[in-house]
């Protein structure tokens, strides 16, 4: 299999995590959709990474649809086989995708020069951040209760917003804002699974 994808991408982190977590070999091409010279249109037609090519050729892009297709390959159990069992998991991811989707559109409007930034709209990307990081530690400090349950595609997703979080927004010190939320990530972010793909500084 090859995975296409940023070093960078939260998207493509949660991806290499559950590549990581079941075991399953990869070849790595590291393309940055942003540059004129990408070639990630030649795998999604959208541009966006990640995209996975499999061993008979196929390709499959959007991270919640490669990560499905993983849990056909075998390994470590990321996603119950139940589908109504599924469903907390699932929308555990999607709700750290949404996060992750705000704060990547708030970083990506703050690149552009201070005159053409729309302010409001960061403002906006930044309150859906912050009711997300509510609602996730609502949701997570329910499940400790469920105690020896295993490694889960949501609990995958939320660290890796989290761990975009610390990338990319720093200052908003969501920590102090959440201490149990930020003692379960530290638990997972110290996983090597999660320590072998930290972004790099840029």
């Amino acid at each position: 299999m090859k995975l296409v994808a940023s070093l960078t991408s939260p998207y493509a982190r949660k991806i290499r995590v559950a590549l990581a977590e079941k075991g399953l070999s990869f070849s790595l091409e590291v393309d940055i959709p942003w540059l004129a010279e990408t070639s990630v249109p030649d795998y999604n037609p959208l541009g966006k990474v990640p995209a996975l090519v499999a061993d008979d050729g196929e390709v499959w892009y959007d991270s919640p649809v490669i990560a499905e297709y993983l849990e056909t390959l075998g390994g470590a159990t990321l996603l119950p086989a139940d589908r109504l069992a599924a469903l907390p998991v699932r929308q555990t991811e999607a709700l750290a995708d949404g996060i992750t989707d705000a704060a990547v559109a708030a970083f990506l409007e703050s690149r552009r020069p201070a005159e053409q930034q729309d302010n409001a709209s960061i403002e906006r990307q930044i309150t859906k951040i912050h009711r997300g990081l509510a609602a996730l530690d609502r949701h997570l400090v329910a499940r400790k209760g469920m105690a020896g349950a295993s490694l889960s595609l949501g609990d995958i997703a939320a660290a890796c917003a989290l761990g975009y979080l610390d990338f990319r927004f720093g200052h908003l010190v969501w920590r102090s804002t959440h201490p149990e939320l930020a003692a379960w990530a530290a638990d997972i972010l110290a996983r090597p699974s999660f320590v072998a793909t930290t972004p790099p500084p840029v």
